[in-house]
């Protein structure tokens, strides 16, 4: 089992797909990295030698933000909304949803089970 920024891919799939197995790495970035590292797209991550494995490990490391730096990145940024009390930082201190989103019906997700409220019944 291959470990690329602190994930353990699967190893039955192919390269491009056990890549998205990495928080910040989608279907256009992992095509970006296995064209940058001269992988065929139809191989499988157990069929990758030691020295593949490292050059994508160190081509992740460089070019692009992942797992913990972004998660903590993007957590930065919504506190930093909180702080400045925007309407969206409001949003996402209530819980509510941040984009616009109709809330008087829908955004369970967002706003948990629903909350049953005495002599609703019509």
């Amino acid at each position: 089992m291959a470990r690329i920024a602190g994930v353990n891919i699967p190893t039955n799939k192919r390269v491009e797909i056990a890549l998205r197995y990495i928080h910040g790495i989608g279907a256009t970035k992992a095509r970006e990295i296995i064209e940058t590292v001269g992988i065929p797209a139809e191989k499988r991550v157990n069929q990758l030698t030691d020295a593949e494995i490292l050059q994508i490990r160190e081509t992740i490391d460089a070019n692009y933000t992942v797992e913990g730096d972004l998660r903590r990145e993007v957590a930065v940024n919504v506190k930093r909304l909180m702080d400045l009390g925007c309407y969206r930082g409001l949003r996402h201190r209530r819980g509510l949803p941040v984009r616009g989103q109709r809330t008087h019906t829908n955004a369970r997700t967002r706003k948990g089970p629903a909350k049953p409220i005495a002599g609703k019944k019509k």
